[in-house]
């Protein structure tokens, strides 16, 4: 998989703080983060994507935020709080997304030790989605004529979004040994999805050592439940992508055991220039302040993030992350959402033991 060029001693990285008990989850991933638990020199970039702050900014610090990202390629960010009153600031999630020129969002179910599984799925599940047009900002309008109501709907994407997202899903697949396994209803959309199938006939061409199994979405669908046994990259439009994530996700029993990344690319749509990494949850405010959420995919998104930094150091403390995360987690040290009696400050404090015996054995056997 691509990798951003970082080869400074001490990379930059963003950090969007958050809401309620996404910033509560952000404080315990940085303590994960830690270069004294680490061994990886970071530099911390703060930028307060509260909502009253945004509100206060009028998303000015979003931009902000943005900019920075795109300085540096990495950051980390936290839940924040989407107002529903109409004239409002908004969702953050957009607006960085279209400032980071992201193309791709990546979320992976994988199996959670102790956490039975719908279906008896256990291989990982990952889900390559656009992060932008399709039906998401689409223009709409009504129209009444001959005593009905009709609504109407203009979706665009580009090629050079399908192609980053067909690129990256072989990339992945690549990297995970896994097939890239289904695709968009071309037979019904010949122009409009048929131009993401193109680059992901064009991609499998480019990467033949890849299996590919090209299926129109229903058919994806269908047989998802029935595909236990092998790693599969899925990719798909924004739409579709959307409701895939959700539904993978908790196919394994919870989100706990998933990052969610958002990814920017260069100009030819092959390689990545900007990392995002955050939670797939929300805020949570009715556990705001009790010690109980479950920090994992708090943690595991900051692990992710470090394997974007191209630095031995980097690399081994993310392995070590995950690897201790789930470690914790099949010997039945969890928080209370997945069975176990560990708060969410306990939790980190174990991720964080184990993390640094792992690094201090593999520092002696160099």
């Amino acid at each position: 998989m691509s990798e951003i060029s970082m080869t400074k001693t001490s990379p930059h990285v963003v950090i969007m703080h958050g809401d309620q008990t996404g910033e509560e989850l952000l404080q315990e991933a940085l303590r994960v983060l830690n270069p004294d638990v680490i061994r990886q020199p970071l530099i911390w970039m703060d930028f307060d994507l509260s909502l009253e702050n945004r509100q206060f900014t009028q998303n000015r610090v979003v931009q902000d935020a943005a900019q920075a990202t795109l300085t540096t390629g990495l950051a980390l960010k936290a839940a924040t709080i989407t107002p529903e009153a109409a004239g409002d600031v908004g969702s953050p999630n957009a607006i960085l997304r279209s400032a980071l020129d992201a193309k791709v969002i990546l979320r992976i179910g994988r199996r959670i030790p102790g956490v039975r599984p719908i279906g008896g799925v256990y291989a990982p599940i990952a889900i390559v989605r656009m992060a932008v047009d399709d039906a998401y900002g689409a223009k709409e309008w009504r129209e009444s004529t001959a005593g009905d109501e009709i609504a109407y709907r203009t979706s665009q994407i580009s090629r050079l979004t399908c192609r980053a997202v067909a690129e990256f899903a072989f990339q992945y697949a690549k990297r995970a040994n896994a097939q890239v396994f289904g695709g968009p209803k071309f037979t019904v959309s010949p122009t409009y999805e048929g131009m993401f199938k193109e680059e992901l006939d064009r991609a499998a061409q480019r990467y033949p050592q890849v299996s590919y199994r090209p299926l129109l979405i229903d058919a994806t669908l269908a047989l998802l439940l029935q595909t236990t046994g092998e790693p599969l990259v899925i990719p798909a439009l924004n739409r579709d992508g959307d409701l895939l994530s959700d539904m993978v996700l908790q196919m394994y029993g919870s989100i706990a055991g998933s990052e969610s990344l958002v990814l920017g690319f260069n100009s030819e749509a092959t390689q990545v220039k900007t990392v995002m990494a955050e939670a797939p949850h929300g805020t949570a405010p009715a556990l705001l302040g009790k010690n109980i959420a479950n920090p994992m995919a708090m943690i595991l998104a900051g692990a992710a993030l470090l394997g974007y930094i191209n630095t031995t150091a980097a690399e081994q403390a993310s392995r070590a992350i995950y690897e201790s995360v789930f470690e914790t987690i099949h010997q039945g040290q969890a928080t209370s959402d997945l069975g176990g009696q560990l708060t969410t400050r306990e939790f980190t404090d174990e991720i964080i033991r184990r993390v640094t015996t792992k690094l201090d054995v593999w520092s002696s056997l160099r």
